[in-house]
């Protein structure tokens, strides 16, 4: 005669079950794997995004150097006068390409013309910042030009007071300054960018993007004097406005 043990009842039965039932073992792993997963996709996601942040804003500032470069109303003398309507435009062609980004409502974009010719009132050819443009809401320190700032009217008159400013050891870091070559300019474009989190700020943080780019201006006439504004006259993006 064989005896069994009684079965264990109330508390004891609900343990004795769950100690032997394996069934949402992999349930629960994933519980416990779910947050680490979940916290590099995200910061995985986020990285991605700043890469392609920082890669559409250099790739915006090479454009629109390169365009403020080209830009002019050729005369029938063949020379080239560069206009308040040519440089509306190519700032109007760089906030389209960073409208997906809010370039410039969160941005800064500058452009300085880095010219190193001889004026009327030169007594020899004089490296300066001779007009510069600007648009972006961003202000402040590392928004604003941070190699070189010159009045809101320079440039807007052939004139010795709207001369701009000396820059005698050109534009940019000190271990990469850009000079102008004798007798021409450069179009030299700054951009700032205030990168907005894809997810959190908690990854990456809020950086600000910045990105220079420089472009030898292409017509060997471009007409140094001053900045055109023939009738009807453009609005001037000087910078001391800051609109997106």
């Amino acid at each position: 005669m064989h005896l069994t043990a009684p079965r264990p009842r109330g508390a004891r039965a609900l343990l004795h079950r769950l100690a032997s039932d394996t069934s949402g073992l992999a349930l629960l792993e994933f519980a416990f794997s779910m947050p680490l997963v979940l916290g590099m996709g995200m910061y995985a996601l986020e990285a991605g995004n700043l890469a392609l942040a920082n890669l559409r804003v250099n790739q915006i500032a090479l454009n629109l150097a390169d365009n403020a470069s080209r830009v002019g109303l050729t005369s029938p003398l063949s020379i080239q006068q560069i206009r308040e309507w040519d440089i509306n435009d190519v700032l109007q062609a760089a906030r389209v390409q960073g409208s997906g980004i809010g370039l410039t409502s969160n941005g800064r974009i500058i452009i300085s013309s880095l010219e190193n010719v001889q004026q009327s009132y030169d007594s020899a050819p004089t490296q300066r910042i001779h007009w510069q443009r600007c648009v972006g809401l961003m202000s402040g320190t590392g928004y604003d030009s941070s190699y070189g700032t010159t009045s809101a009217a320079a440039g807007t008159d052939a004139t010795s007071g709207n001369q701009g400013t000396p820059a005698p050891s050109g534009m940019g870091d000190p271990t990469a300054l850009v000079n102008a070559p004798s007798g021409a300019g450069v179009m030299f474009v700054e951009l700032n960018f205030k990168y907005k989190p894809l997810v959190t700020a908690y990854f990456v943080g809020i950086p600000r993007i910045h990105y220079v780019a420089s472009f030898v201006v292409r017509s060997d006439k471009r007409d140094y004097a001053q900045i055109y504004n023939p009738t009807p006259a453009a609005p001037r993006s000087t910078c001391d406005k800051y609109s997106a």
